[in-house]
């Protein structure tokens, strides 16, 4: 017992010892990879049909311990700090959920406006080819749960436990930026990922300057999830082959592109006036006199 003890006294302090950078970095990755690692296996294990139910169960348990409801006392409040665990009041509820789904405008318009500036790859897809041989209705299924999971996993490890202590140590412009830059190298394996790497990483700041503002993670899964029921639903109902346009080095600057371009301009100024709005009342939690 008195060398188990000294061995993880050992790895403590060694952990201790590491730059904060590096602890944030290193723990927000661990818990993100996590939970999509269990979603994963849990889809390996089992039928479809099964596993939804199933992660539903694992993900709450997730939910309940990372955000500090659940588990060792000592590391509670250290949890609920790096969760943004808080009561969150009706103002900033509206204003995150509508800055929520303004993100997840402005990110499907980014989307239309690269690929009128890039050619599609041949053979673009989103990879998730399980998709195509379920019914319909256990596909949709799927669809939500692996939606669910990104955003409650990714929001909770990037914009949470790495994001946090960076806020804290350097500032919360340079937290933003390391973790969207560790955001997007992370999902560069992904088949989808390369013309899109400017797509991820703004997204990725949009997604930190809300959990930032809001103080909560809430927001964010919100957004993050919807985004990527989008995303997967239009790849599987074959919606983004159908719509995809030539460029504009080829058509010229059309009526398509003025219009996406325009969808995107007034819903990211929507964005930052919906965190304007945020920021002012932290402000004015910060002083109340």
């Amino acid at each position: 017992m008195k060398q188990t003890a000294t061995f993880f006294s050992t790895i403590s302090q060694t952990w201790n010892r590491l730059p904060v950078l590096v602890r944030a970095i290193l723990s927000g990755f661990f818990v993100s990879t996590t939970g999509v690692a269990i979603w994963t296996a849990d889809m390996k294990l089992m039928p479809i049909v099964l596993a939804i139910p199933v992660m539903t169960i694992l993900l709450w348990i997730y939910w309940r311990y990372f955000s500090g409801s659940w588990g060792a006392k000592i590391s509670t409040e250290s949890r609920k700090i790096r969760f943004r665990s808080t009561k969150l009041s009706g103002m900033v509820w509206r204003w995150g959920l509508i800055g929520a789904l303004l993100f997840v405008v402005i990110v499907q318009s980014s989307f239309v406006i690269i690929f009128r500036f890039l050619d599609v790859p041949a053979g673009y897809s989103s990879g998730y080819s399980i998709i195509e041989t379920l019914p319909r209705w256990l596909a949709w299924a799927l669809i939500i749960m692996s939606s669910v999971v990104a955003g409650i996993c990714e929001e909770t490890g990037f914009r949470g436990y790495m994001q946090v202590p960076l806020e804290k140590r350097y500032g919360p412009v340079t937290g933003i930026i390391v973790v969207s830059v560790v955001f997007t190298f992370i999902h560069l394996n992904k088949i989808w990922a390369a013309p899109v790497i400017p797509n991820i990483f703004f997204a990725s700041v949009l997604l930190g300057i809300l959990a930032w503002q809001s103080g909560s993670l809430i927001p964010g899964i919100i957004g993050h999830s919807i985004l990527d029921v989008f995303d997967y639903s239009f790849w599987w109902t074959n919606f983004i082959p159908r719509t995809i346009r030539p460029t504009i080095f080829k058509t010229g600057v059309d009526q398509h592109f003025i219009f996406w371009t325009l969808i995107f301009v007034i819903s990211i100024t929507f964005f930052f006036w919906s965190i304007n709005k945020l920021r002012k009342k932290n402000r004015a939690i910060a002083s109340p006199d």
